[in-house]
């Protein structure tokens, strides 16, 4: 009786293990394994290869907005320099859940930093350069105090025989200038449209998704180039029509994740308004209201339709821009959204009353 209960609970634990590996985000399922892989970034993975065939890396300071794959970089050169094995001891990642005051950079980071460097073993000089110095990632490292800066500059000095230092920021302009004249610097650009998509495109079919025509584009426009951002709405857009039949993620499952608003929806607000009925433009805003749509969203998607539309006129748009201001700022200091966005609609279809 016994035997059998064993018996199958091993049968079912290598089922349990795929489960659980199913389960991980799929920013870190799909994370670049190898430099090869990283989206966009085509000047900085070419010099990092580079420096890779010769296993002389300086210390790396990478700047750039969130999401455009600083983090993968940098882990993904560890994984070609030490393999899969090694890198475990070779490598310390801090990130911004760490304390960064000045105390970390003398105890732990230095700690690291002195430590003698272990002899690869055969199998793995075999497969990877293995050169004879640690790698300290810290991301997020303009959090860190200007003290504790300080404090890092002259570990990076007295330990660069065995350390090589890898600061990840998104604002070089925090980091102290002594600190940064010791990096060399790569600058990581928004990704563009093209990459982004065939990104979101090899995961989409890797999970087997379904979804209408223009999503992957939607979750592109959304992100705003951060393609981390775009792979979780990816994912939590997938989550949400699973039980579905049939599962297709649809533009409005993405718009109500990201909390944006259905372009129909301010197609149909920015009509109204340039019908100037004004009881008509009331109605319509408190509809938008009932139904639970952000005013922020509302006024930014308000924004970008105007300023991008070519047939207004600049006077026009310079007037609207002082409206939208005024509006976002009432809001971000607890206005009625109501009155807020109905003030808001109101005004714009003054100046069209007014023919700018």
């Amino acid at each position: 009786m016994s035997e059998g209960f064993f018996a199958k609970r091993q049968k079912t634990a290598p089922k349990q293990a795929s489960n659980i590996d199913d389960s991980k985000p799929w920013v870190e399922k799909y994370r670049p394994k190898k430099l090869e892989d990283v989206a966009a970034q085509d000047h900085t993975v070419t010099v990092l290869q580079k420096t890779l065939k010769s296993a002389n890396l300086p210390h790396m300071l990478f700047y750039g907005p969130p999401g455009t794959g600083k983090t993968s970089t940098i882990l993904a050169l560890t994984k070609e320099l030490y393999g899969p094995t090694l890198v475990k001891s070779r490598v310390l990642e801090l990130n911004a859940s760490d304390e960064r005051g000045i105390a970390i950079v003398r105890d732990k980071i230095k700690s690291f930093a002195r430590l003698t460097v272990s002899k690869p073993s055969t199998s793995d000089l075999e497969k990877y350069p293995c050169p004879p110095y640690k790698i300290i990632i810290l991301d997020e490292a303009d959090s860190m105090t200007s003290d504790a800066q300080s404090a890092l500059r002259r570990t990076m000095e007295n330990y660069s025989n065995v350390t090589r230092f890898c600061l990840i920021c998104n604002y070089v302009t925090r980091i102290i200038d002594p600190l940064a004249s010791r990096c060399s610097k790569f600058r990581f650009k928004r990704l563009d449209s093209t990459n982004a998509l065939s990104r979101l495109q090899y995961v989409s079919s890797q999970e087997s998704l379904q979804y209408e025509d223009n999503v992957l584009e939607k979750i592109l426009d959304i992100s705003e180039g951060d393609l981390r951002r775009a792979i979780m709405l990816l994912q939590s857009s997938s989550k949400i029509v699973k039980h579905l039949e049939p599962p297709v993620i649809s533009n409005l499952t993405v718009d109500e994740l990201a909390g944006t608003v259905p372009s129909d929806l301010i197609s149909t607000l920015t009509s109204k308004i340039a019908g100037m009925d004004f009881s008509d433009i009331m109605k319509f805003v408190a509809d938008l209201e009932r139904s639970g749509w952000s005013g922020s969203a509302v006024v930014n998607q308000l924004h970008e339709y105007y300023i991008n539309n070519e047939q207004l006129t600049s006077k026009f748009k310079n007037k609207l821009s002082w409206l939208i201001f005024d509006t976002d700022s009432k809001l971000t200091n607890g206005g009625n959204e109501h009155i807020q966005l109905a003030n808001l609609a109101i005004s714009v279809a003054d100046l069209y009353r007014k023919g700018m």
